[in-house]
């Protein structure tokens, strides 16, 4: 007696070789699937987003600065630096912000030693207050205007909306908080 039509033999025949095909990366067609490159919309959202986090890095190493020579600051400015340190992470988190597709370091929500080269004074506390708060100012303004070019999603707009009105908050808290 001979079968016609679909038996259990050929459909596991078909299913093995659709399998087949799939583990090796081929289309239905026969061509390879392959990556795509990034777009233009991918290039320029990378690069936002490493300007973003590098703004908000430098941030964090002026208050790294002020911890380092004026450590009697430190419960006012901790907080202050944790917010800071959280900024970084969250802007460079998702897609790898370097050219060689490693993923920046995390920023250290405890404070480390001194980093040369930043703008923060060895002068007096009310100096470096300011000093402080002038760099939130310019990472704040950075960000928003970042908001204004290309090449940021709605999600990550909103994100860095969020992260300049944190920073003039800072800002507010350094100087006129003070002297409230």
């Amino acid at each position: 007696m001979e079968r016609t039509g679909t038996t259990r033999r050929r459909a596991l025949m078909a299913t093995g070789a659709a399998a087949a095909a799939a583990l090796t990366g081929c289309s239905p067609d026969g061509r390879q699937d392959r990556p795509t490159a990034p777009s233009a919309a991918d290039k320029a959202a990378a690069v936002l987003r490493r300007r973003s986090t590098a703004a908000s890095r430098a941030l964090l190493a002026e208050y790294d600065a002020a911890l380092g020579t004026h450590p009697g600051l430190s419960g006012r400015l901790t907080p202050l630096r944790t917010a800071v340190a959280a900024h970084v992470t969250a802007l460079s988190a998702g897609p790898p912000p370097t050219a060689t597709g490693t993923p920046a370091p995390a920023a250290d929500p405890a404070p480390s030693a001194s980093p040369g080269g930043t703008s923060v004074p060895v002068a007096d506390v009310p100096s470096v207050l300011r000093a402080l708060a002038a760099a939130e100012r310019r990472t704040s303004d950075a960000h928003t205007a970042a908001l204004v070019g290309v090449g940021a999603d709605a999600e990550y707009a909103r994100l860095l909306a969020s992260v300049a009105a944190a920073g003039a908050a800072h800002a507010y808290l350094l100087t006129e908080g003070a002297r409230s």
